[in-house]
């Protein structure tokens, strides 16, 4: 009866410090050393769990060198490298993200794999699965392998990459792709659609920069200019520019295969 009544106090008392604002969420204080270290293991110990029968793919030639280029391109503004200091996101972050130049000391490769495809909330650190092809994702686990032996002047050799194609240049398809509900619905939250509209079934902030995405299949026409049907969704969701010049939507340079996955979601979601 004292746990539960000492519990309830804790959650009372807590309430009260979030809704008198007291709790101080701003980027410049750190957590406390304690609550930093049990956020910390907790999220060793998942990643742990949740990795244990992921199989390591055969080595395949270049892995690490096409590994160090994605690294710079994606990694490096967070995370620095050898001699190369991390950018001005990475250095403003709470928690920091600090260097990996020993994360194959600390981490196993099926261990790096879902943390760079899967990401950690609350870290800042993103999931990359929807951005990067299984094999480069490989090859990034395969480039953090070689960094610890990696000098600064071996790093500061790799080429910078060049600017990503524009979406019309991309030669992905989604040739006899099934559209998968589930998939589009992660989909929408890695392309972070959430964060200008309310999409049912998805987390987020309350929004109104986008119009609200609920009953959108009952709707006649998408963005007021294509009849709705999965196909012109799938246009609107890659092309928004083309469809509608001047229009606030963004164009993304989503795949096909993710377009298709996340109007076959909003359509099935919003009848």
């Amino acid at each position: 009866m004292s746990l539960c009544l000492a519990g309830l106090a804790g959650i009372l008392a807590a309430t009260v410090v979030l809704q008198a604002g007291w709790y101080d969420a701003s980027a410049l204080r750190p957590h406390f050393q304690l609550v930093h270290t049990l956020i910390e293991r907790g999220m060793q110990q998942s990643v742990r769990f949740h990795a244990r029968e992921i199989a390591p793919p055969s080595a395949t030639a270049g892995a690490s060198t096409r590994g160090g280029v994605l690294f710079r391109q994606h990694c490096e503004q967070c995370h620095g490298g050898p001699g190369v200091p991390m950018g001005v996101i990475g250095l403003s972050m709470q928690p920091v993200p600090g260097p990996l130049a020993d994360a194959a000391r600390r981490w196993k490769a099926r261990e790096m794999y879902w943390i760079t495809a899967n990401g950690i909330k609350m870290s800042g650190m993103p999931a990359w699965r929807f951005h990067l092809s299984e094999r480069e994702i490989w090859d990034l686990v395969a480039f953090l392998g070689a960094l610890p032996a990696m000098t600064p002047a071996d790093y500061t050799a790799i080429e910078r990459p060049p600017a990503l194609p524009p979406l019309d240049a991309q030669v992905e398809r989604a040739v006899g792709h099934v559209p998968d509900r589930e998939r589009g619905r992660l989909a929408l939250t890695q392309f972070a659609c959430q964060s200008c509209h309310h999409v049912p079934g998805v987390t987020g902030p309350l929004t109104f920069v986008g119009p609200n995405l609920d009953g959108l299949a009952q709707r006649g026409f998408i963005a007021g200019k294509l009849p709705t049907s999965e196909e012109n969704l799938v246009k609107w969701i890659r092309a928004p520019q083309q469809v509608k010049p001047g229009t606030a939507m963004p164009q993304l340079g989503v795949p096909e295969r993710d377009a298709r996955d996340m109007a076959a979601y909003l359509l099935q979601a919003t009848r």
